[in-house]
């Protein structure tokens, strides 16, 4: 199985071309929006657009992350290596 879309140099380009950020960011905003899709956390409530549309197009939460990476809708801060969603 591969990436298609996004590109994964378009991925990397977010993350200053650390593949293990990468790795991070995606990890952890999938597994928020997994959690969300399965009612199980509060701390991605304000998701619930891109959760209905994960649920029309049957789109996988890591696809959902790697899409908002790309889009820079998730980010993260050099200093503090935290996580912020726009």
């Amino acid at each position: 199985m591969s990436i298609i879309e996004p590109k994964i140099d378009e991925l990397l380009d977010q993350t200053d071309n650390d593949r293990f950020l990468l790795c991070a960011l995606a990890s952890k905003r999938a597994h928020d929006i997994n959690d969300m899709m399965h009612g199980q956390r509060d701390r991605a409530v304000r998701l619930q657009s891109a959760v209905e549309i994960a649920r029309a197009n049957n789109t996988k939460p890591l696809t959902m992350a790697f899409n908002e990476v790309v889009e820079g809708d998730v980010s993260y801060d050099p200093d503090s290596i935290d996580v912020n969603y726009h």
